[in-house]
Order: C-alpha cells, then structure tokens, then sequence
C-alpha cells in the first residue's frame, strides 16, 4: 500500500476538519473508519470534536465521543471543546460532553469561566 503524501495527509485532514464543522457524521465516521485519528488536529490545534462542538453539532460529538475523541482536548489557544459549545450556548453539546466527562475547570478560559463571561451558567450541571 502507497503511503501519503504531506499534502495528501493535509487534504483529507482539511475535509474531516470541514465534516466536523458541518456536521457530517456518516462521512466523519468514514474517515475514522479508515484510520483518520479520532484525535486529529488541525494546524491551529482545533480537533474534530471541537469544531463540532462549536458548530453546534451534538450528532457528531457523540459519535466522535463513542468512537473514544478526548473531549478535554485543548486547541491552540488553550480552549476545551465544551467552553466553545458554552459560549455558543449550545446545551445539547454541553451536555453530550458533560457525560462524556468534559474537565469544566480545564482551559483558558475554564468552562466555568466561559459559563459566568456569557451568561450561561444555566448549561452546566
């Protein structure tokens, strides 16, 4: 079997980075099926659950979640997915990523903290 090349590598890295954003679930789940790390970042440390979970994608989060994604995987600007889906006021991901076991005091800001910024303590347990 052929291996990739860097800029194959960094085009289905794209697409499965655009999936998440968008929601696209079945194809998402392709990739990983085909060995796409669940973990996959991009180059500003954005992971798949992330991108997710600020898009407002609670489909896709679970699904990234059942398939074993880091929920407390910090970008690069020290941000947890479940801050993202905090200050996007997005309860259905907050929740998804509550039960999965989101650190609510990891990141900067903390979930917590984002939850106080925003007005949205209302989505934390």
């Amino acid at each position: 079997m052929n291996e990739l090349s860097p800029e194959q590598t960094g085009r289905i890295i794209a697409l499965a980075m655009d999936l998440a954003r968008e929601g696209g679930t079945q194809e998402l789940m392709e990739f990983l099926d085909h060995g796409l790390p669940v973990d996959t970042q991009d180059e500003q440390g954005n992971s798949l659950v992330m991108l997710a979970a600020y898009h407002g994608h609670e489909g896709t989060v679970r699904s990234l979640v059942n398939r074993g994604a880091d929920v407390d995987l910090r970008n690069g600007k020290d941000q947890t997915p479940v801050a993202g889906a905090l200050f996007k006021g997005e309860e259905g991901v907050v929740a998804a990523l509550v039960e999965a076991g989101a650190d609510l005091d990891a990141g900067t800001p903390s979930a917590r903290a984002a939850a106080e910024m925003f007005g949205r303590t209302d989505l934390l347990p």
